[in-house]
């Protein structure tokens, strides 16, 4: 895969499946005109065909009688908006006219109206009008006052003069509809999200900050919304921590995602499956085993089924797709019988009666669709055919022991030929996040260039016990750091890799055990590229979004265990050159991470230099501009071209 292979990625997203019909949104990057394009198609024996054709489709979800499909669509610079269109085809109608758009659509279960979420802004902000006059220009707005501490997220901006509230349509109505039609059924107190219908269709459970959001907090609680009386949020129950995606079964049994810690101490903390009683609610119980369990909520929300409850779950670089009975209690790993993800990562899934349709990634792919039906399972879809066309390299597991006799588990990506390749040493973000079975393109277009790319999941890493998760907790730069070094060594062993030609790379928490590893281990590189990086701690804590809590979890909060655990503090031991790369509107990791670290990388006399993109935050390498994704992917070869040449 090269960098200009870019427009030939193909990613399908959540698949909604009711009866014979199977809708999946599938996006692609257009760098010929800087945007992703997506559409909605159908998927069937034959494989995929066209479904909508608009610009930027998405978040299908076909109504409980079969008769809808409801999904977004955005235009041109336009925020996505609601449609609706008959399941056998025809012309779609457009909902919703909201400023900032709307969220993804939920059916009631009586199949005539539907939830959804959307941002509304204090008048005056975000182009719209305040006191009879014109929406002002975004520089020329009132200034924002700010008193607590959660006002703002990475990719979103601002969020307190805009919170996420409630709204219901019907299905029939004649839209589009706006702010004046369509009124929020909560109040802009908090921002709620989630939104699942109870099964008589007359309210809407919300997952909300605790205490309706009265003080900055981590902790979320779950809220029933009624529609028809108008009546303020009822809190249905107190979670154990964090909580997301409730559903509820036709029992009145509520199934959620949630994480369990106090105060702010949410790093870290393996997400479990939890239940509670819509009719009674009770303090919810874990179904599933805190150490060994970590559910995947980006795959999807808990589907019930008659016995258990479908999840996804993280298990050592896999995504699986697992049951969890109805009845369980702590249940571990083990016990939870395999559907699907087997040396895979399952991305999303939808279920209707006894068949599943399921999105699953692999190391030669980005997700196809795949029918799992009683005795047999079916994989429908080749969308990563183009990118297997353009050159895909083979992935091998690694495995290795820590110092301290620890496993340490990873990948290694293999370049054509023989070798021996020079090495590039690959470190994730997060920390708790892992790198799994599916393709990853930036390793795939290093390999291609040349490069035997290793990829650790040390210490920290999601996907082996939240023991292992948390073993950095306070110990940043330690046995994460001998984890990966581990790893390396034992790619290293390989005779297709030259050990005296290394480089080191990562993004974020990768970032900075960049910069650690060229402080205290740099004698093992040739050079290193530091990206959107977290170098210095006590400044973190004050200009990151989620500093004021995230610093505190996982370093402390003395300003010289700060200082201790960050890579500017040792700025001046790099002696390899050290590239410092960044995002203008990274509000993750400020630029200021970036610019401090260049200048002392460069005051000490180290060879380096500051590369920013503009106009992007810090998901830059997996959602910025097309453009700007094949130049940083052209600026990333040229460095290693300069510095780690491929014969």
């Amino acid at each position: 895969m090269r960098p200009t292979d870019l427009d030939r990625m193909a990613v399908p997203g959540r698949p909604t499946l009711r009866g014979e019909l199977l809708l999946t949104a599938v996006a692609r990057p257009d760098p010929g005109t800087d945007t992703y394009r997506s559409s909605l198609v159908r998927v069937g024996p034959g494989g995929a065909a066209p479904w909508t054709h608009g610009e930027r489709d998405s978040a299908p979800s076909i109504s409980p009688d079969g008769r809808w499909v409801a999904f977004l669509r955005a235009t041109g610079s336009d925020s996505p908006q609601l449609h609706v269109m008959p399941a056998d085809g025809g012309e779609s109608r457009r909902l919703t006219d909201l400023p900032l758009g709307a969220g993804a659509p939920v059916w009631a279960p009586d199949s005539r109206r539907i939830a959804f979420t959307a941002r509304v802004p204090e008048q005056g902000r975000y182009g719209t009008a305040a006191d009879g006059e014109n929406a002002p220009r975004p520089e020329a707005e009132r200034p924002r006052r700010i008193t607590r501490f959660d006002y703002r997220l990475d990719g979103e901006g601002f969020t307190r003069d805009r919170p996420r509230r409630l709204f219901v349509v019907d299905v029939e109505a004649d839209g589009p509809l706006g702010t004046d039609d369509l009124a929020p059924l909560t109040d802009a107190t908090a921002s709620v999200s989630d939104p699942a219908w109870i099964p008589d269709s007359t309210g809407v459970l919300v997952v909300a900050p605790r205490d309706w959001d009265a003080q900055e907090t981590l902790h979320d609680d779950l809220y029933l919304i009624p529609i028809e009386d108008g009546d303020g949020p009822e809190l249905l129950v107190r979670c154990p921590g964090g909580a997301t995606a409730p559903v509820i079964a036709s029992d009145g049994t509520v199934y959620f995602y949630g994480t369990e810690f106090d105060g702010l101490h949410a790093v870290a903390r393996n997400t479990g499956l939890w239940a509670t009683s819509l009719q009674e609610p009770t303090t919810p119980r874990r179904l599933t085993d805190a150490e060994t369990v970590g559910c995947d909520a980006s795959a999807g929300p808990p589907v019930p089924r008659d016995d258990d409850v479908l999840v996804a779950v993280r298990h050592r670089g896999a995504v699986e797709l697992r049951g969890v009975a109805r009845d369980a209690a702590d249940a571990t790993l083990d016990t939870l019988p395999l559907v699907a993800g087997e040396r895979a990562a399952v991305r999303s899934f939808a279920v209707d009666g006894d068949r599943i349709a399921v999105v699953q990634a692999g190391p030669a792919d980005l997700g196809e669709v795949v029918l799992l039906e009683p005795g047999s399972s079916r994989t429908l879809t080749d969308f990563s055919a183009p990118l297997r066309e353009a050159g895909i390299r083979p992935v091998e597991e690694v495995t290795a022991t820590a110092p301290d006799g620890y496993p340490v588990h990873g990948w290694v990506v293999k370049p054509e030929g023989d070798g021996p390749h020079p090495v590039l040493l690959v470190v994730h973000g997060g920390p708790f996040a892992q790198y799994d079975w599916g393709l990853f393109d930036e390793a795939q277009v290093y390999a291609s260039a040349g490069y035997l790319v290793v990829l650790p999941n040390p210490r920290g890493s999601a996907g082996y016990g939240e023991s292992h998760a948390r073993a950095i907790v306070g110990a940043l730069g330690t046995v994460d750091a001998d984890d990966v070094l581990a790893l390396l060594d034992a790619a290293l062993d390989r005779p297709d890799a030259d050990a005296d030609r290394v480089g080191v790379m990562g993004g974020s928490y990768g970032g900075f055990m960049t910069g650690w590893l060229a402080a205290h281990h740099g004698h093992r590189f040739r050079a290193a590229w530091s990206e959107r990086a977290v170098n210095a701690w006590d400044s973190f804590t004050g200009s990151s979004d989620i500093g004021w809590h995230f610093s505190g979890a996982y370093v402390g909060d003395d300003p010289e265990e700060q200082r201790r655990r960050s890579p500017l503090t040792y700025a001046d031991r790099i002696r390899i050159p050290f590239a410092v790369v960044h995002s203008e509107q990274d509000w993750r990791c400020p630029l200021e991470q970036a610019q401090r670290m260049f200048v002392a990388v460069k005051k000490a006399g180290c060879e380096t230099e500051l590369l920013l993109f503009p106009g992007e935050g810090h998901e830059l390498t997996r959602s910025g501009r097309p453009r700007h994704r094949i130049q940083r992917f052209d600026a990333v070869l040229d460095w290693w071209q300069r510095h780690l040449p491929v014969s």
